[in-house]
């Protein structure tokens, strides 16, 4: 979303009013995720000729979606979901290479911590289940201190990611 923000010169409350971003529960969580059209239920991001208006930016996105990740011992791998690849013939890719991500080795780190981090969160939920207040708020807190809070444009993401994981609790 960070990176988003910044292509588009956009708040996420403007790219959520744009429409190209939706909010989801996922494991009794809302988070942001790209937007299917309805109508042909492909990407938003995409213009009339099907090139993707956001393209610089999109190894971070969209270059992911072949690639499944398998999470275990608060560690992850790679893996070729190869239904969703078109191709026959497939050759060894490097992933770090294929993602083209800026500061691929932070970005893996963030990645996993983010995720057990939000694995985390949906455990605390079950335990309060009882409480549906509990999940709301904690839900409402990760929009609000995640991605509605602006980050900024010209300091480290990913310092900036962790300072606010430490304020919202986290010790890794």
């Amino acid at each position: 979303v960070y990176r988003l923000e910044k292509k588009l010169g956009k708040t996420m409350e403007e790219i959520l009013l744009a429409g190209n971003v939706a909010l989801r529960v996922v494991d009794g969580v809302i988070l942001p995720h790209l937007k299917m059209t309805e109508q042909s239920d492909r990407c938003s991001f995409l213009n009339e000729e099907g090139r993707c208006t956001i393209h610089d930016i999109r190894p971070g996105f969209c270059r992911l979606f072949p690639l499944g990740r398998y999470y275990e011992d608060r560690s992850f791998r790679y893996f070729l979901q190869t239904h969703e690849c078109k191709k026959t013939d497939r050759t060894k890719v490097r992933v770090r290479k294929w993602i083209d991500t800026p500061n691929f080795d932070r970005y893996e780190k963030f990645v996993c911590d983010w995720h057990y981090y939000l694995k985390d969160l949906e455990e605390e939920i079950a335990a309060k289940a009882d409480d549906p207040s509990f999940a709301k708020m904690v839900s409402l807190s990760v929009l609000k201190v995640f991605y509605m809070t602006p980050y900024d444009g010209a300091a480290d993401f990913y310092g900036q990611f962790y300072s606010r994981m430490r304020q919202f609790g986290w010790n890794g």
